[in-house]
């Protein structure tokens, strides 16, 4: 009985990809495989025709010498005294390909792991909390942090011995167990080592074999000028000890800034509202405001219009990490009166009977046209 095309059984073109190879005997392996389908002898037909084809097509020499002499290049002997010994001699050629499909259906992590594995310790994140002045001008803080530092009573090892673990007798250092189903091999993580490809016999009585143990440390954290809120220090090397001897991981400080009474924060810019009276406004005035770092003053000319606004250069925040400074910006309301006395009305009157206004509707556009009618 002929067999069929192997680019047939993959479902590709002969001029198909490393890549597409692959990706087509995932999807047939995940579908025919027989842990999916029990008992069920024409699924795992399928399953070995496509392995066979794709165990061919993925090695370079093979695939040249099929596309060549077809199937007979497969034959046991083929070529140079050597032979390719059919398409399971070389179990490496989808070696790799079994670990990522088995670790997606067994739930597995994929791969060969043996002996102690150094690991990079984790990041750790620190949030402190800072005043609105603090976040614009720096300061210098110590916080108290706790972080896993490496066992000093086992130097990071984990055990009392000080040999550190040992290779596991159940996958002998592996990190996985292969078993027989039928015609193929399958790797399953180690249960007895969780994969790791080594056991630990006398645990350290301090870290109980973790190789690590939970310390608190203080440290110094300098907060830039023109720190935002929700920025993200990082402290290269500062966060947990890795194990069996890893490189520590990062410790971020991230900085929540309290809100401030009256100031609000564009970028660099401060932003304020002061109120003015309307003598103020009509007949000009100078005002002194208070600024982050001393007051300053602000002169309002004859005329101003609620709603006006006065820039006040470098009197924001500090650029970070460069020099200058943003604006200050500060918009006048003019207040209205709630409540006026005898006096203050009649006064009133008489200036309201010399400036006469035509109150007539205008489109929203019109608004700044008609404050010119003020000036």
């Amino acid at each position: 009985m002929s067999k069929a095309d192997y680019y047939e059984v993959l479902g590709v073109s002969r001029d198909a990809s490393e890549a597409e190879l692959k990706t087509a005997y995932r999807k047939l392996a995940m579908k025919y495989h027989p842990d999916r389908n029990p008992g069920d002898a024409s699924a795992e037909e399928r399953f070995k025709e496509a392995s066979e084809a794709y165990g061919v097509l993925s090695d370079a020499d093979k695939r040249a010498a099929y596309d060549r002499y077809g199937h007979a290049s497969t034959s046991s002997g083929f070529g140079s005294g050597q032979g390719f010994g059919g398409p399971f001699a070389d179990a490496t050629d989808i070696g790799d390909i079994f670990g990522d499909l088995f670790g997606e259906m067994f739930g597995g992590g994929g791969g060969r792991r043996g002996g102690q594995r150094v690991q990079r310790g984790e990041d750790l994140r620190f949030d402190v909390t800072i005043e609105f002045e603090e976040a614009v001008f720096g300061k210098e803080t110590e916080v108290k942090v706790r972080r896993r530092e490496s066992c000093s009573g086992c130097r990071g090892v984990g055990t009392t011995s000080g040999r550190g673990p040992t290779v596991c007798p159940q996958c002998q250092g592996r990190g996985q167990v292969r078993y027989q189903q039928g015609f193929f091999a399958v790797a399953r993580t180690c249960a007895n080592c969780g994969g790791t490809g080594s056991i630990i016999t006398d645990p350290c009585t301090t870290c109980r074999g973790e190789t690590r143990v939970v310390r608190e440390f203080q440290m110094k954290v300098k907060v830039p000028a023109g720190v935002e809120d929700g920025t993200r220090i990082r402290y290269s090397g500062e966060g947990e000890a890795g194990k069996f001897g890893g490189p520590r991981g990062d410790l971020y400080v991230v900085l929540t800034v309290k809100p401030h009474d009256f100031f609000e924060r564009d970028g660099t810019d401060l932003h304020c509202v002061i109120p003015i009276s309307f003598p103020q406004a009509a007949l000009g005035a100078e005002i002194e405001i208070p600024a982050l770092d001393g007051d300053v003053t602000v002169k309002i000319p004859e005329g101003t219009q609620s709603g006006k606004e006065f820039r006040i250069r470098n009197k924001g925040v500090p650029h970070l990490n460069d020099h200058g400074r943003g604006d200050l910006i500060v918009q006048v309301l003019v207040q209205t009166p709630k409540k006026l006395s005898r006096a203050q009305r009649d006064l009133v009157k008489q200036l309201g009977e010399t400036m006469a206004v035509e109150n007539k509707p205008h489109s929203r556009g019109m608004l700044s046209k008609m404050k010119d009618l003020f000036s």
